[in-house]
């Protein structure tokens, strides 16, 4: 399976339009067919206890329930006849007692049942989340925003019916069920038999329809994920932006417009999936009544029952339809949910690209010199056939700075994301202080290279809180003297709200030039010994650029640095400079040497 396939397993055929998914993938329905009901039932093995206590309480509750057709019969037959006014009090009594304690039984059991669903969706929120947060870049890349927020919001939402009350429907319709008919054998079996041949078509009618809403189920879910990218990549500060200078809007509109329409069409579907069998059911439950009637009437019943024995069956026949649909339709849901299960535990199951070792090297980043080394770094990105860099060898001491330079596309930004080990080089290591990257842990890693880039994330939060993001507990005398350092303290004082000041989506409240002295600010709070610059001035004006720069130096100072930058004056200072071309190192030097050599560095300077 290519890689586009598994991150968007669930892509359609679009119709003519442009728009309608008018079926689900072979893909899709193999998934939806390989979800495992006992991983499935996996979700609760935590939860045995409350379950256990749930299904005792579902099973008292019946057995008390099951007494009420009895007192019936007895005051229909007995109490009413003879005018015995203590025996129909008891009676009477013993009818509200039932009502009120599988009533109180009933309150215990919604509890217990809704909590462990609740927790079982915490759960797999969080797992989801987790997992996805140890994904590689390269499965971001490849997958759309939208479509992760809605399997983690839209697809869970849409399980939360079926985990929190599936196991406890089961368990109470069921046991109703049993009870119901065990109390109508023993009350008539020939009764009982004329009943019970309403089961053959209503399970037909219900596989019917749980294959049909599965497939509807799957459609919805994929129209959700698109309205979420329409959502995400509209009215996110960037997309507006885009709209509103291309003149877009009306298109991004009619594109929101169409999938909202599909929706609405494909909710009705779902809705009136089932409806018509629910009529056709309802039209034989009530004609069951009149079958008994016509049954308790023939010859070979006629005289063997009482009245009371058959007010009492009719009574227990009704309530029989409430747990028996109820049961059929836990079969539905359970059936088309299982699209939602299959897009949830494939993300659940996608492998760890970038992963922790299993026996990782212990490193205090505290006494970590920063020495780093390549020895012969060979990658490719996945699905292509070209490596992004090839045998790349360099040694930069410890406390010393390098330059990466060379045309666009020549792997300069791939060896920084190789050093914060964003990706695994092919062949080859990368070592700091002779470990290899991938001896590492990664909260290890992460402590001893810090990398700015020229693209600043910003959260939509506080000035102090985007610079807690790297250093939870950092003191505010702390975060002060980092935005000293960084040049940026000035300025964020002068605001209305100081350090409080919301800096607005991905940072807009901001130039270019301060978000990137606040993500300098941040990076030095973390103090790492391994400092990526990776082109981090190239969009700012020259000004700009030289308040940036001073900050960088306040940074660097003591720091081993990997600089990459396309303005070769950022860079001519550099300890050592090595030229990159399609992904291997051409020649290397100081800015001096590599002039005096007139090879493709000079060319560059020129």
């Amino acid at each position: 399976m290519s890689p586009d396939e598994r991150e968007h397993p669930l892509d359609g055929f679009r119709d003519g339009r442009g728009g309608g998914r008018t079926s689900v993938t072979p893909a899709e329905k193999t998934q939806a067919r390989q979800v495992s009901l006992r991983r499935i039932g996996g979700l609760f093995t935590a939860h045995r206890g409350p379950l256990a206590a749930v299904v005792a309480i579902i099973v008292a509750s019946s057995v008390i329930a099951m007494a009420s057709p009895f007192l019936l019969r007895t005051v229909i037959d007995r109490a009413l006849p003879e005018r015995d006014l203590t025996l129909l009090a008891w009676l009477v009594a013993g009818m509200v007692g039932v009502a009120a304690v599988t009533a109180v039984l009933g309150v215990a059991q919604t509890w217990i049942s809704t909590r462990v669903g609740q927790e079982v969706m915490h759960r797999l929120r969080t797992d989801v989340f987790t997992h996805l947060q140890r994904q590689s870049i390269g499965f971001f890349v490849r997958t759309r925003t939208g479509e992760v927020q809605s399997r983690i919001t839209n697809d869970i939402g849409g399980m939360q019916a079926v985990v929190t009350s599936t196991a406890t429907s089961i368990a109470a319709n069921l046991t109703t069920v049993v009870a119901t008919v065990i109390a109508m054998v023993a009350l008539s079996w020939r009764l009982t038999l004329v009943s019970v041949v309403v089961l053959p078509p209503a399970i037909w009618l219900t596989r019917r329809v749980a294959r049909l809403r599965r497939e509807i189920t799957a459609r919805r879910q994929r129209e959700l994920a698109d309205l979420n990218v329409t959502i995400e990549e509209g009215l996110s500060i960037s997309g507006v932006q885009l709209a509103k200078t291309l003149g877009a809007a009306a298109t991004l509109v009619d594109r929101f417009t169409a999938s909202s329409a599909r929706l609405v069409d494909l909710e009705l579907r779902s809705e009136l999936a089932g409806r018509w069998r629910m009529a056709s059911m309802t039209v034989i439950f009530a004609a069951i009544p009149a079958v008994i009637y016509l049954g308790a009437g023939l010859p070979g019943t006629a005289g063997t029952l009482t009245i009371g024995t058959l007010v009492a069956f009719t009574a227990l026949q009704g309530n029989l339809f409430r747990p028996l649909m109820g049961l059929l339709n836990v079969g539905v849901s359970l059936t088309a949910s299982m699209a939602l299960f299959a897009r949830i535990f494939e993300y659940l199951d996608l492998p760890v690209e970038v992963a922790d070792p299993a026996q990782p090297v212990a490193l205090d980043p505290a006494r970590v010199r920063g020495h780093l080394r390549f020895s012969d770094v060979t990658f490719s990105y996945p699905g292509s056939d070209t490596a992004a860099v090839a045998g790349v060898n360099l040694d930069v001491p410890a406390g010393t700075s390098l330059a990466l330079v060379g045309e666009t596309g020549s792997g300069k930004s791939t060896l920084a994301a190789l050093i914060s080990r964003l990706h695994d080089p092919d062949a080859g290591r990368i070592t700091v202080d002779g470990v290899d990257l991938r001896d590492l842990r990664l909260a290890d890693l992460a402590a001893v290279v810090g990398v700015v880039s020229q693209e600043t994330y910003l959260l939509h939060a506080t000035v102090r809180e985007n610079l807690r993001y790297a250093k939870p507990d950092a003191t505010d005398a702390d975060l002060e003297a980092a935005a000293r350092a960084a040049q940026i303290h000035d300025l964020i004082a002068a605001l209305p709200d100081g350090y409080d000041t919301v800096v607005g989506s991905r940072g807009h409240r901001f130039s270019g030039g301060e978000k990137q002295r606040l993500a300098i600010a941040r990076t030095l709070l973390r103090d790492p010994r391994i400092l990526v610059l990776d082109e981090a001035t190239s969009a700012l004006d020259t000004e700009t650029e030289r308040a940036v720069q001073r900050a960088f130096d306040e940074l660097a100072r003591g720091r081993t640095v990997v600089t990459i930058a396309h303005r070769l004056s950022t860079v001519r200072d550099a300890d050592q400079i090595a030229v990159l071309d399609h992904g291997r190192i051409v020649e290397s030097g100081t800015h001096e040497s590599l002039l005096n050599h007139a090879g493709r560095y000079a060319a560059l300077a020129a």
